[in-house]
């Protein structure tokens, strides 16, 4: 996993599919990357069709490098559940499966905590 550089914080967030994700934070101000993969799971190098079988237990993810001077990791997750809806089982709006890979789940990671942020 990347660690956090230049001042800036990581969050990795599970909500459905990857690329709808990837495609709302990419034009975020604020954020410098978004990489989409999996988290969890059992098997080292998962492919796509693997972990969409269910049978992996991996999680879609995207993790978000942001520079929390221009974007606040409250202001991350206030996108995050604009786009995604957690009390829904394994899906992302229309986009719906019995594949686990669509859970939810949210994963901070910074040098430093600062109150309120």
């Amino acid at each position: 996993m990347t660690q956090p550089q230049n001042g800036h914080e990581i969050a990795t967030l599970g909500g459905g599919c990857f690329w709808c994700l990837e495609a709302v934070f990419d034009d975020l101000k604020g954020v410098a990357s978004v990489e989409s993969g999996y988290m969890g799971g059992h098997l080292k190098d998962p492919t796509y069709e693997a972990v969409c079988g269910g049978d992996t237990g991996h999680a879609e993810v995207v993790q978000i490098s942001f520079d929390p001077a221009v974007v606040s990791f409250r202001e991350i997750l206030e996108v995050f559940f604009v786009i995604h809806d957690p009390t829904t089982r394994n899906r992302q709006g229309n986009d719906a499966g019995r594949s686990t890979a669509r859970r939810f789940s949210i994963i901070r990671r910074s040098r430093r905590r600062r109150p309120g942020r």
